[in-house]
């Protein structure tokens, strides 16, 4: 049974969405303040976390860059504001998936569910759980990625990004086939989102030019991993 922390400083709201992800079979666990919330990600260790972004004492930003520093667990933003900048805001401060007010609880869900499958997939397979790319080391079985021997310390998503390229070399990906590996889904405006979450793992390969120039751009189409 799959553990939900979710975080918002409006009760009402956090007691029913409980209620029904109790119905849905989650063990959950609430709070309206962001502090809390902190420290129950650490003590609870859950599975998904659905974070408010506007709240008291800490917005949900500066919470998700909090929770960054100590756990890869997929985030969920939960906002009010449907600009553009507010998302990329998210995404970049480490988020991977967001949703915006008023939304319906059967997609928010669905949302968690395939946060959920996403991390269950990573588990490895036997004899396979190392992949190499010059001194880019991919480890599965501790959803890390190396280079020569450091730990580029990616969040949960960029891991995600990098191991698709890598098992998809040398071939052109488009964007909507990295969205719908990544979300599940994939409109014509979710191109940004995938493009952000590139751009944050290229900034993390970015401490050698070997290893930055791994990612190829093919321009209004995608991307191309170069493994050789």
């Amino acid at each position: 049974m799959a553990t939900i922390l979710l975080i918002d400083d409006d009760l009402d709201v956090l007691h029913t969405n409980k209620k029904y992800m109790h119905g849905e079979g989650f063990t959950v666990h609430i709070t309206d303040n962001p502090l809390t919330g902190i420290e129950l990600a650490r003590s609870v260790n859950p599975d998904c976390i659905v974070l408010d972004i506007m709240m008291p004492q800490l917005d949900g930003f500066q919470v998700c860059q909090q929770i960054r520093s100590f756990s890869s667990v997929p985030i969920i933003f939960l906002t009010g504001k449907g600009a553009e900048d507010d998302k990329i805001n998210g995404l970049l401060t480490g988020a991977d998936d967001y949703l915006v007010k008023p939304y319906s609880l059967r997609e928010l869900t669905a949302r968690i569910q395939v946060q959920l499958r996403r991390s269950a997939t990573a588990a490895p397979v036997a004899d396979t759980n190392q992949l190499r790319f010059h001194d880019l080391t991919i480890d599965k079985l501790a959803h890390k990625a190396f280079w020569k021997g450091e730990d580029l310390a990616l969040a949960n998503r960029e891991y995600e990004v990098l191991l698709y390229f890598a098992t998809h070399p040398n071939k052109e990906i488009t964007f909507e086939e990295l969205g719908l590996a990544l979300f599940g889904f994939y409109n014509e405006v979710d191109r940004r989102s995938v493009m952000v979450n590139v751009s944050r793992l290229r900034k993390k390969m970015a401490i050698d030019d070997v290893l930055e120039n791994m990612i190829e751009t093919v321009w209004s189409k995608g991307y191309r991993f170069l493994s050789r």
